[in-house]
């Protein structure tokens, strides 16, 4: 079973990656109906791909492999957490924009500026979480003694 969860919390998480890379390049500062639709359908599997891990990962955290203090006592787990929530806060701010564009009859569709900031800060933030993971996973963190 813990081979099972493992295998899809790192599915899911590289989906993830992989969702946000496409809305970083498809969302321009003008978009289509037919681009609407297709970010829509990309951010709709983002969080699909989000809830996925968050479910795995507390699975990982409580019933997996390593016990929960190996985990629990480690500040850099903390700033990986902490990091992934952020990552998820602040993709509610172009979800939303998305979801209001749904009944916009205007062929172009002119997106904010503040929608493409945000997309690109997720993006950054997202690529520390595999480091602090790595680091994480080697122990480093922990308290010694």
């Amino acid at each position: 079973m813990d081979l099972l969860i493992r295998y899809l919390h790192l599915t899911a998480v590289l989906i993830l990656a992989a969702t946000l890379i496409i809305e970083n390049m498809a969302m321009a500062r003008q978009i289509s109906q037919e681009d609407l639709r297709n970010l829509l359908k990309v951010d709709a599997a983002y969080g699909i791909s989000a809830a996925v891990v968050l479910a795995c990962g507390l699975g990982l955290w409580f019933w997996g492999g390593k016990p929960a203090e190996f985990y629990t006592g480690n500040p850099v787990f903390h700033a990986k957490l902490t990091l992934f929530v952020l990552v998820g806060l602040l993709s509610i701010y172009p979800t939303v924009f998305l979801l209001r564009q749904r009944r916009n009859t205007q062929s172009v569709i002119d997106v904010p500026a503040s929608v493409l900031r945000v997309l690109r800060i997720e993006l950054i933030l997202l690529a520390f979480i595999p480091v602090l993971a790595f680091l994480m996973a080697r122990g480093i963190g922990l308290p010694t003694g």
